[in-house]
């Protein structure tokens, strides 16, 4: 999994990327600060089982944190995008093809109004206009890509076909080529698509295969008027209030033993002994913490994961009693699915031979066994029985 982190310059992305990753980005007060794309491990969190089952688990493809399972997905800071990004401006085309391979896109806009679409200073500035422009070249981007494979698609009677292989790079499929047609009344065989209707095709693909939230940053220099202003201009987004500088901060305090805060939290523990410009500093942040229920960043990464990609997570066992692998390590493996998936998929997730010999499943916590269709549930605890001897 692959999330991308996207907006215009200077509203606080590599902010919040090194508060999710743990990466130390540039970070500054001007434009495109991030030249070169940025890659970290940010972590999804939930409860683990292992309070509810009465054992301590032993984290393998993860981590545990006071009973919060932390569960690894990839985050990508791109450079800034600027109004005519598609033509070459700014950063321009390499910015756009990094994101190609993201399975989600988080965009992040200053609630604060105090930057405009280029990054510079201003005040007053409507973050509404920044999703706008930005999905504009998004769109423009995309539509530039299949405008220009037109002659070649236009020649073959399965265009799906056709056009999900020239996206395949955007995780673009024949299904989900053919549903953002369909939602537009376009048709697939034969394909000679004007130049809107390709604008509006590359809309609802954009929407399918790149679902976006957004990150109404700088919440700390603005006030939640402004973040219920832009949610209602902006319906059918979901929009989240962050302040990733203290999400930073308060990561960064962590990290040297003054506090101990965990991602998500609504306050701290103080640990060191702060001098009087750090007191004065966690005073304020935790004042914050307390009106806004947290920083609002570990929030935007669990949504994006959870409800906007659609994955539960599942663990994996050999020993349906004991909760472990076969090495003894109990709850070794939280792996991500979409949900709607199967035992089987849960399998296939684990190793192909696996799904292939599989003969069922058994529900670790009622110890009932289950056919290969079973549709999993969030936090299920499942052994495959399979006559492989692929392991989990």
């Amino acid at each position: 999994m692959l999330i991308g982190l996207i907006g215009a310059p200077n509203k606080g992305k590599s902010t919040i990327f090194s508060a999710l990753t743990s990466v130390k980005a540039d970070i500054a007060d001007y434009p495109f600060t991030t030249i070169n794309p940025n890659l970290g491990v940010a972590y999804a969190s939930k409860p683990c089982p292992e309070r509810e089952l009465g054992v301590k688990c032993q984290p393998r493809n993860s981590l545990c944190s006071n009973g919060i399972r932390l569960i690894p997905v990839n985050v990508l800071d791109v450079a800034g995008l600027v109004p005519d990004a598609h033509m070459g401006k700014g950063m321009g085309n390499q910015f756009l093809n990094d994101l190609s391979a993201a399975d989600a896109l988080i965009q992040v806009v200053d609630i604060s109004g105090t930057t405009d679409l280029e990054g510079r200073p201003c005040s007053g500035f409507d973050p509404s206009d920044e999703v706008k422009a930005v999905m504009d070249e998004l769109i423009e981007w995309m539509s530039g890509i299949i405008a220009r494979h037109m002659p070649t698609v236009s020649k073959r009677t399965d265009g799906a076909k056709a056009l999900s292989e020239i996206l395949t790079g955007f995780h673009a499929t024949q299904e989900t080529v053919s549903k953002a047609a369909e939602e537009n009344f376009l048709t697939t065989s034969s394909i000679s698509w004007s130049a809107e209707s390709i604008r509006r095709f590359a809309t609802s693909l954009l929407r399918i295969t790149k679902p976006l939230i957004v990150a109404a940053n700088k919440l700390d220099k603005s006030d939640n008027t402004a973040l219920e202003k832009l949610r209602k201009a902006l319906p059918g987004v979901r929009v989240v209030g962050t302040s990733g500088a203290i999400e930073l901060a308060l990561r960064r305090a962590s990290d040297s033993g003054i506090i101990r805060y965990t991602g998500g939290s609504g306050s701290f523990e103080l640990l060191g002994n702060p001098d009087q410009q750090q007191n004065a500093a966690l005073d304020y942040m935790s004042s914050y913490l307390g009106k806004n229920g947290g920083t609002g960043v570990q929030t935007l990464l669990n949504t994006t994961v959870f409800e906007l990609l659609h994955k539960i997570v599942a663990y994996p066992v050999e020993d349906e009693n004991k909760y472990t692998d076969h090495f003894g390590n109990v709850l070794p493996d939280a792996m991500l699915l979409t949900d709607g998936s199967t035992a089987l998929d849960l399998a296939a997730s684990i190793h192909t031979d696996l799904a292939r010999g599989m003969l069922y499943a058994i529900d670790a916590r009622k110890k009932l066994r289950l056919a290969k269709d079973y549709k999993l549930k969030d936090n299920d605890v499942i052994k495959v029985v399979s006559v492989s001897k692929g392991r989990a």
